[in-house]
């Protein structure tokens, strides 16, 4: 494997292994522009008018952007994509008992691949709210150990030795000990966050796979991991906003805006059909002395990127896929459509995009969903609903989507975050 390849190829593996919670990912996009000039913002402060580098956090979401060498009225070009994953998590009663096992009540958040969750050691991630004094703080929380397992019926117990049916109510429970001592598991998580357990007044927590990303294969051409949707897209638009903000076009305003719950619909407060995006464009443009009017012509002349990852034609299942639209691996980033608008994408859009590959030097998929199967949907059509923004769908591909562990191409690493810096720094 080329070096660089190699080096893009580990830098989305310790990406990942850093984020197992939309939370954590919002904390390790935060370092990585921390680290390279950006200043982050607190939507309850007033925003400095100067030209600059900046983010601002909302729980799971994240929106960072430029100002730096374009005008007031520059239009926006932006990086869309999403911080969750399919996954299983915490009960707000979840301390259970069963034949001699403690257990912890889980439940499937978005459309978790259940069967892929059985038999794995699995940790805990998330946040909990707590009580300092009068005030409720948030807290991180991470424990890297395996601590849950979610065991498999035996093949002997099955009633035709075929697999089981999992009911997602009394079949996904996690185990975590024996014997008649009954412990408090958010209890247990408190302690190992180093709070009062009688502080925590609320918790999000998810489990995740303990085993660490890799490059796999015989030639190193392939990235294994959990989570790659969506954090492939989070990881490669992080990458290209850093590359944007250091050589940028100059007439427009690079934006990365990751959004939390898109994998169950993104209705809440910080989900694409939130405000926080169409509020935090025009703070930008009333921050430094534009208008009401200002602020609309900005986003008329403004385009939208919805990253998430997209379906590799899958070597055992090719009849699944449309035949004359099939996707590899390591051959680029895949521009997604559909007629029935589940993906964003129009004419101007994919003209928008497949400029940027030519101008990323980087070769363009085009990718169509069977007609007779339901088609996915991502941030896009909500994005472009709610901002009026024009509005292209993309990604880059991949095998086993919402499982527990994902596989993508090592070299798309690359060639996805390139396409997507020349997308925000378009040339004219």
């Amino acid at each position: 494997m080329h070096s660089t390849t190699w080096a893009d190829a580990q830098g989305l593996c310790t990406f990942v292994d850093a984020s197992p919670s939309p939370f954590h990912v919002c904390a390790t996009v935060s370092m990585l522009l921390s680290g390279n000039g950006f200043t982050e913002l607190h939507e309850t402060d007033s925003w400095p008018g100067e030209p600059g580098r900046y983010f601002l956090v909302r729980g799971g979401s994240l929106i960072a952007w430029s100002t730096e060498r374009v005008g007031r009225t520059a239009p926006f070009r932006i990086v869309g994509g999403h911080t969750d994953s399919p996954n299983l998590r915490v009960k707000q009663h979840p301390d259970l008992w069963s034949a001699g096992w403690q257990m912890v009540g889980l439940e499937p958040y978005g459309g978790a691949w259940l069967n892929s969750w059985l038999d794995r050691d699995l940790g805990i991630s998330g946040r909990l709210s707590v009580r300092v004094g009068n005030v409720v703080e948030q807290k991180l929380v991470r424990i890297d150990q395996p601590i849950l397992r979610v065991p498999q019926l035996a093949i002997h117990l099955s009633e035709d030795r075929k697999g089981v049916h999992l009911d997602p109510q009394r079949h996904l429970n996690a185990v975590w000990g024996v014997g008649s001592e009954r412990r408090s598991f958010i209890d247990f998580v408190a302690d190992r966050a180093e709070v009062p357990a009688d502080s925590v007044l609320g918790w999000e927590l998810m489990t995740h796979d303990l085993a660490p990303s890799a490059v796999v294969g015989t030639d190193e051409d392939l990235v294994s991991a959990p989570r790659l949707d969506n954090q492939g897209t989070c990881y490669a638009g992080t990458q290209a906003l850093l590359a944007a903000a250091e050589y940028p076009a100059g007439d427009h305003v690079p934006v990365l805006a990751l959004f939390d719950h898109e994998e169950v619909g993104s209705m809440s407060d910080r989900g694409a059909f939130s405000d926080l995006l169409n509020t935090v464009l025009e703070r930008i443009v009333l921050g430094r002395g534009g208008g009401r009017e200002e602020f609309l012509q900005a986003m008329a002349g403004s385009v939208c990127a919805s990253g998430d990852m997209a379906h590799a034609t899958h070597p055992n299942y090719p009849d699944r896929h449309e035949p004359a639209h099939q996707i590899a691996v390591n051959a680029g980033p895949v521009l997604k459509v559909n007629q029935n608008l589940r993906y964003a994408t129009d004419a101007a859009g994919a003209g928008a995009f497949a400029l940027a590959c030519d101008q990323a030097g980087v070769p363009l998929q085009r990718y169509v969903h069977r007609a007779d199967l339901p088609c996915g949907s991502t941030i896009g059509p909500i994005t472009a609903s709610r901002t009026g923004l024009s509005t292209v769908d993309v990604g880059a591909a991949q095998l086993g989507m919402h499982s527990s562990r994902e596989l993508m191409g090592a070299r798309d690493v690359r060639a996805y975050s390139d396409a997507l810096a020349a997308f925000l720094t378009p040339t004219t």
